[in-house]
């Protein structure tokens, strides 16, 4: 998984916290980080339908659905494709021992188990929301931790 799947997960859970679109320098200033590198992944959520940009000189980013909708697997997606991290290449038919192709009709065992934890992994990733980080952010450092994120995202003045 891409760095930028971290910087896309932190940036739609603080747009939870504003009304307004929130410009990408102050995503990238909040969070310290290239505004080019964070450019693409905004530009992947963009893409992936899950935020949208404005124009102006109050435009910016805002999520495009309330982010109860919004999961974790779908920012991912977003950001690094649908892909599998796990692409059976079928080694078991190559080499000097080499299995023929014709007994190999279903997957191996590794293949079996590498599918098996792609697919906990994706369903624990879509079990959780947008919604649900930003709670937990408040459960972890309280009810002030959102709405100070909210109140300096809308202060472009500092």
């Amino acid at each position: 998984m891409s760095g930028g799947v971290e910087w896309a997960l932190h940036c739609c859970t603080v747009l939870t916290t504003s009304s307004e679109p929130v410009p990408a320098a102050r995503l990238a200033e909040l969070h310290d980080v290239s505004g080019s590198y964070l450019a693409k992944q905004l530009q992947a959520l963009s893409r992936a339908g899950l935020i949208h940009s404005t124009q102006g000189k109050s435009g910016g980013y805002a999520l495009t659905r309330p982010p109860e909708t919004i999961t974790v697997l779908d920012v991912v997606q977003a950001v690094d494709g649908p892909a599998p991290a796990f692409v059976c290449t079928e080694i078991r038919q190559r080499g000097p021992l080499a299995t023929p192709a014709a007994a190999c009709s279903t997957p191996c065992a590794i293949a079996r188990t590498m599918g098996a934890a792609e697919s906990a992994w994706r369903a624990s990733l879509a079990a959780v929301t947008i919604a649900d980080l930003a709670r937990d952010v408040e459960a972890d450092y309280g009810p002030q931790a959102m709405a100070g994120i909210g109140n300096w995202l809308a202060d472009r003045d500092s």
